[in-house]
């Protein structure tokens, strides 16, 4: 007979008396978490989570005295931290946490379903802990939160194929599939690994690995050919660097 695995002991941080007493009946269905308590605001969370040392903080972002993006960053200072799942009523905290390393990012009325998912990823760190010395290697975003139908979901780094300017937004172009991230093409492509991602363009960067070749228009004028038989034109500004990838 096989030990039951342990729950993930959660604290809940919200301001309002009627979000946390929603998020408390929809942890009640998940076997995966024990509530052990919940506090009003950042403040009153950081000095229960170095009491209680819990596993999970879901935690709401516009609260009084300290607010969620503050308390996420505090937290990180705890060890071993918590796992944290941002709740909020808004998107537009998402590009803020890039750097907090989250597990999740979800928006109210939450739906069981969703939190579900952000449980099981919660487990999942858990059970496969990054090490720090690893983590710490390197500078460059491994994901990104965007604004999907009435959610925001995560997009791997790993899975972008290639990135489209469209005025204030990026489009992320990943398989058959593509997301809209506000965000500035030149602060996107600072969080890019150079060693992944290449500039081609004042609109374009495109993942290294998918260049399959580079034409030459005659004029000066050259595209990159990627693998998916779609051709972009390079800009001069980057034609010298996107050569490298040649060996030119």
């Amino acid at each position: 007979m096989t030990d039951a695995p342990l729950k993930l002991r959660t604290l809940i941080v919200d301001d309002e008396p009627l979000a946390v007493e929603r998020l408390e009946i929809l942890c009640a269905s998940c076997p995966e978490l024990e509530v052990i308590g919940h506090a009003g605001d950042g403040l009153q969370a950081l000095t229960m989570a170095d009491e209680l040392a819990p596993d999970l903080v879901l935690l709401d972002i516009e609260m009084p005295k300290m607010d969620g993006i503050a308390a996420a960053r505090a937290l990180r200072s705890i060890k071993p931290s918590p796992a944290i799942v941002l709740v909020t009523a808004f998107d537009n905290f998402a590009v803020e946490a890039f750097d907090l390393d989250i597990v999740d990012y979800l928006l109210k009325p939450v739906a069981p379903a969703r939190l579900q998912r952000a449980v099981a990823r919660a487990v999942a760190a858990r059970d496969h802990p990054v090490d720090d010395d690893v983590a710490a290697q390197g500078d460059y975003a491994s994901e990104f939160w965007v604004s999907h139908r009435s959610e925001l979901i995560r997009v791997a780094a790993i899975d972008i194929d290639r990135i489209e300017a469209e005025r204030d937004y990026m489009r992320l172009h990943t398989g058959g599939r593509s997301y809209l991230l506000h965000q500035t093409i030149s602060t996107l492509e600072q969080r890019l690994n150079p060693a992944h991602f290449q500039r081609i363009h004042r609109s374009h960067i495109v993942r290294r690995s998918l260049v399959s070749g580079l034409r030459h228009e005659g004029g000066g004028v050259w595209h990159a050919l990627l693998e998916n038989d779609l051709s972009l034109r390079i800009g001069r500004k980057y034609l010298a660097d996107v050569k490298k990838l040649a060996g030119k």
